[in-house]
């Protein structure tokens, strides 16, 4: 509060000192050194004013100060962006994203059926599902089926982060099936083909999916089965 009440005295001085050189420019003096800057001083030309024993104006400020003013107002700058991220993740966390829930259940509920190298990915198979307007639980599913997360990942996820079958370069040990830096930057390439390849396009359920995404006709009746059984966690 003290600071405060020091910033805006002093843009209230700088203002009256700038608004009197500017109307009465008869002399305006600045001096500087290393710890004070006498900033100005003025004689005003009113013969009038000159008369009067309050016709010169100085200001002085100590440079120490203004850097404490500066860091002060800086402080309290990323304090009031600190609270408004919070403010803002606490909104999000409370907004219904999928299926009645907010992503912090939706994660949760994903993460019931997510083991082995999948296991806590949850969260950026249903932001990332949202994100790029998949179901989430379609997702998850086609992963668990295409790579056997339910129990224990394949070499595909764990040696090249392949969580959906995808095949595409740089390979995977020099072979069709596409290889990813990170476990994450698959998942979202995942279901960003997903979106781009069948969900834009309408194909939006295990069913419809199936004739291109694989050549075997219980691809759809596997996927089903293990939405329903994520659904039922």
């Amino acid at each position: 509060m003290k600071t405060t009440r020091l910033i805006k005295a002093i843009n209230t001085l700088i203002i009256m000192v700038t608004v009197m050189a500017t109307c009465h420019p008869t002399v305006v003096n600045a001096e500087f050194n290393t710890n004070n800057i006498q900033l100005l001083e003025i004689k005003p030309s009113s013969a009038f004013i000159n008369a009067k024993k309050s016709s010169v104006l100085k200001l002085e400020i100590n440079t120490e100060e203004l850097k404490k003013i500066r860091l002060a107002r800086k402080q309290a700058e990323e304090e009031q962006r600190r609270i408004e991220e919070e403010r803002r993740k606490a909104e999000e966390a409370s907004k219904v994203v999928y299926d009645g829930m907010t992503l912090e259940e939706l994660s949760n509920k994903l993460n019931r059926s997510l083991n082995s190298t999948l296991s806590g990915k949850g969260e950026i198979f249903a932001r990332l599902s949202i994100e790029y307007n998949v179901d989430p639980y379609l997702a998850v599913a086609i992963s668990m089926h295409e790579t056997g997360c339910k129990w224990n990942c394949s070499r595909l996820v764990k040696s090249c982060n392949n969580v959906g079958g995808m095949k595409g370069s740089p390979g995977c040990g020099g072979g069709a099936y596409a290889s990813f830096p990170t476990l994450d930057e698959g998942i979202r390439a995942f279901i960003s083909n997903i979106s781009r390849n069948y969900s834009s396009k309408g194909l939006t359920t295990p069913e419809a999916m199936g004739p291109k995404y694989a050549g075997s006709q219980e691809w759809p009746s596997k996927v089903r089965s293990y939405m329903n059984e994520i659904k039922a966690k």
